[in-house]
């Protein structure tokens, strides 16, 4: 007896359901893929171990994204390098917005026509924030690393944050909590500085490498990473420093460079060692630092590097007229250096805008470093603060999160 013909509806099934299984098959055999997008120099170096820490657990996966030495030493294929984008304040950013529409157009458009399984974020809160909508749009999920300081200024924005991120990991104490009352859960990782914030020699050995007096007395000049902060602070550290150096016969002050700065953008800042015993020194960085008797240093993520180091610091903060205008209606916290907020107290001295002026910053140098016990004190709360950060291992915890969040292909 002859079979009786399956209606063509049947037929049609199979085909398509072959053709799914076909695709299936091919995204199943594709290595899973991430973006990371970090927009400066301390995002870039966090984005980096973070990046070897998930090529340790998931040797296979794909990693591209925006960011500069550090993500791309890490294996990340770098779509956009963000040594045109570290910019600060309002008017700074609009001198900066063609690079920055350009970086956003073609980390987009990687997005559509390679949309990775996740797409992982850090800091840099505006930038992000239009990248997470359009993967929303994507139905790509969202990964926040590095909380943008929100709790700082604009706390609204929390909001945008619970619609747009998936899931959270920070890496400041009190931000867990300050989340918790804004109704959202994230997961406090501790800090990554404490896996980074290394030194590779004695203060003695950094000396003999650099050619400097064991006797002098050193003070690190640390302007930030971004072209814009340098040029406004650097002329003031270098005036306050000539000061000091005309008072005292042996100092020495060291100058490290940030990756994302180049010799020929310090002298576009101001930079002019004459009459000045000044060495700009690359890489070492943590070695510098930690041989420091003292550091003047931008408000930023340095402050915390100095305070695992333990070393006593100024901390200095300015902007453009109208970006400081509009950000003293928002700020939402009583001090601006990050070492502070972490202790709850002033712990090192903070000059913001008007009162960061040579005369001014050259006087609490010499406060600092004529009385040992204004040191020690300082010392022993940074030793606090750095408790304070939690414990080694930020990298390897938030990328295990990261790979339990989503299911690779």
């Amino acid at each position: 007896m002859l079979e009786k013909p399956r209606p063509l509806w049947m037929g049609l099934f199979f085909v398509v359901y072959l053709m799914v299984e076909e695709n299936i098959a091919v995204r199943t055999q594709r290595p899973a893929r991430i973006m990371v997008v970090a927009g400066e120099a301390s995002g870039d170096l966090h984005g980096g171990r973070l990046v070897k820490a998930l090529k340790g657990l998931l040797p296979d996966l794909e990693i591209c994204g925006m960011g500069g030495r550090s993500m791309a030493e890490s294996g990340v294929d770098i779509l956009v390098d963000i040594s045109r984008l570290a910019v600060v304040g309002v008017v700074e950013v609009l001198g900066h917005g063609r690079d920055i529409l350009e970086a956003f157009l073609i980390l987009n458009r990687h997005l559509r026509n390679y949309p990775p399984d996740l797409l992982v974020l850090i800091d840099y809160p505006e930038f992000n924030f239009l990248l997470a909508r359009k993967a929303k749009q994507l139905k790509i999920p969202v990964f926040y690393y590095i909380s943008p300081q929100v709790w700082a200024w604009r706390s609204r924005r929390v909001k945008k944050i619970k619609r747009l991120v998936d899931r959270m990991a920070v890496i400041l104490p009190f931000e867990k909590e300050f989340y918790a009352l804004k109704g959202m859960e994230v997961d406090f990782v501790g800090h990554p500085l404490l896996d980074s914030v290394r030194t590779t020699m004695s203060k003695a050995d950094f000396f003999e490498k650099n050619g400097l007096d064991p006797r002098a007395a050193t003070v690190g000049i640390l302007p930030g990473s971004r072209k814009k902060e340098a040029a406004t602070l650097l002329p003031i550290f270098l005036t306050a420093a000539r000061d000091l150096a005309s008072q005292r016969k042996n100092i020495v002050f060291l100058l490290p460079l940030a990756s994302t700065l180049t010799i020929h953008d310090l002298h576009n800042a101001g930079f002019d060692d004459k009459g000045l015993d000044v060495r700009v020194i690359a890489n070492d960085t943590y070695d510098l630092m930690a041989s420091c008797d003292l550091a003047v240093a931008a408000s930023g993520t340095v402050t915390l590097e100095l305070a695992i180091l333990g070393v006593p610091m100024v901390v200095a903060y300015r902007v453009s007229p109208i970006t400081y205008f509009l950000g003293r209606w928002l700020i939402e916290v009583e001090h601006i250096a990050l070492v502070n907020l972490v202790a709850g107290k002033r712990v090192v001295p903070e000059l913001v805008q008007k009162s960061l002026q040579p005369q001014v910053l050259h006087d609490e140098m010499v406060r600092i470093l004529d009385n040992e016990e204004v040191r020690n004190v300082m010392r022993r709360n940074l030793f606090e603060v750095t408790k304070r950060l939690g414990l080694p291992g930020a990298s390897e915890r938030t990328a295990r999160l990261i790979l339990d969040f989503f299911t690779p292909n």
